[in-house]
C-alpha cells in the first residue's frame, strides 16, 4: 500500500494535495502483491485527479477480526448520488461530455472490482454528493494461519538499472500517472518528456527522438496499439524505437497482445520502481536504434 502512494506523491504534491497515511497494527492477507497495490493506486490516482488543488487525501489500512480494510477518502469534488451505482461501470463516467476536464476511459475502478473479488474482497464508493469528496473502501480477509508461509522478495539495489543520460518519453492521457511515472525515471537519471496522447506524441517524436517510449494502452481516440503502429509506418524509422506498454489492463491476455503486436515489454500500473527502471534499461540496450534516427 505504501509504495503505492510513495509513487503517486509526486503527482499529489505537483497540485499542492496533501497525502496523509495511517497504518493500524501488521495485517497479513493472503493475495497478489502487485494487484493489491495496482487496486490502491488506482483508488489513490482517482482521489488525486478528482481533488483541487490545495484539497487532501487519507490513505488508511486497519485491521479487524475477520478482514483488513483500505480506505481512501479525498476532499475533492464528490460524486452525484444520481451516478454512485453505476461508478463500477466499464466506461461509464460522470461527465461524459467533449470537453470533460478530467482523461480517462472509466475502467480504473471496473479493474479494482473485479482484482478484489478475486481475492475474495469486497469494495464500495461513497460520496455525499458533488463539492463532498468521495470515499473508497476495499475490505479483504484477514489470513489466520499464522504458519502459512510468506515470501519477502528483496527489490535489487537501485544501481541495478541505472538510466542515466537516457531519453524516455512518456504517453498517458492521466496527467498524475504522467507525472508519477516521469519522477521515477527522472530519479534514476533518465532524461523524460510527456504526452497526454498518440498525436501529442508523434509531435514531441518530430523533435525529440527518445531511446524508449514508454505508453499507456487504453487512451481516448488512438489507443497505445494505434500510436505504435504509427510509429511504425514512419519514413524516419520511428518504428525502431523500443516500447513498453505500462498499463492498468494486466490479465496474462493483456500482456501477451501487448508483446505480439510489437512492445517490448508490458508493465502492470501501479509499476514498481525497480521493475520499471529494468525494462527500461532492457528495452534500451536490446534495440539498436542509431544511426538510423536523427536524435534532434
Amino acid at each position: 500500500m505504501l509504495e503505492a502512494v510513495d509513487v503517486l506523491r509526486s503527482a499529489a504534491d505537483a497540485k499542492h494535495i496533501a497525502i496523509e497515511t495511517a497504518v493500524e497494527g501488521e495485517c497479513r492477507v493472503l493475495g497478489d502483491a502487485d494487484r493489491l497495490r495496482q487496486s490502491v493506486w488506482n483508488l489513490l490516482s482517482n482521489a488525486i485527479k478528482f481533488t483541487p488543488a490545495y484539497g487532501k487525501a487519507r490513505v488508511t489500512l486497519e485491521c479487524h477480526d475477520r478482514h483488513v480494510r483500505i480506505v481512501v477518502a479525498d476532499t475533492g469534488q464528490g460524486i452525484r448520488p444520481e451516478f454512485l451505482p453505476f461508478v463500477f461501470e466499464r466506461f461509464r463516467q460522470a461527465d461524459t461530455s467533449s470537453t470533460r476536464r478530467h482523461a480517462g476511459l472509466g475502467i480504473g475502478l471496473a479493474i479494482v472490482r473485479e482484482l478484489i473479488e478475486l481475492h475474495g474482497g469486497r469494495v464500495a464508493v461513497d460520496s455525499a454528493g458533488e463539492g463532498h469528496g468521495a470515499t473508497s473502501t476495499i475490505e479483504l480477509p484477514l489470513l489466520v494461519d499464522e504458519h502459512h508461509p510468506i515470501e519477502r522478495a528483496e527489490a535489487p539495489a537501485m544501481e541495478a538499472a541505472p538510466l542515466t543520460d537516457m531519453r524516455v518519453l512518456v504517453v498517458d492521457d492521466d496527467p498524475d500517472s504522467n507525472e508519477a511515472v516521469r519522477t521515477v525515471l527522472a530519479s534514476a537519471g533518465a532524461d523524460v518528456r510527456t504526452a497526454s496522447s498518440a498525436d501529442e506524441a508523434l509531435t514531441v517524436l518530430g523533435r525529440w527522438v527518445p531511446d524508449v517510449l514508454v505508453s499507456d494502452i487504453a487512451m481516448p481516440n488512438e489507443d497505445g496499439y494505434a500510436l505504435l503502429a504509427r510509429m511504425r509506418a514512419d519514413v524516419a524509422g520511428l518504428g525502431r524505437i523500443p516500447a513498453i506498454a505500462l498499463t492498468a489492463l494486466s490479465a496474462p491476455s493483456d500482456r501477451e497482445l501487448a508483446l505480439s503486436a510489437g512492445f517490448h515489454a508490458h508493465v502492470a500500473k501501479p509499476p514498481q520502481t525497480q521493475e520499471l527502471l529494468r525494462a527500461v534499461a532492457t528495452a534500451h540496450h536490446i534495440s539498436e536504434v542509431r544511426p538510423e534516427l536523427d536524435r534532434r
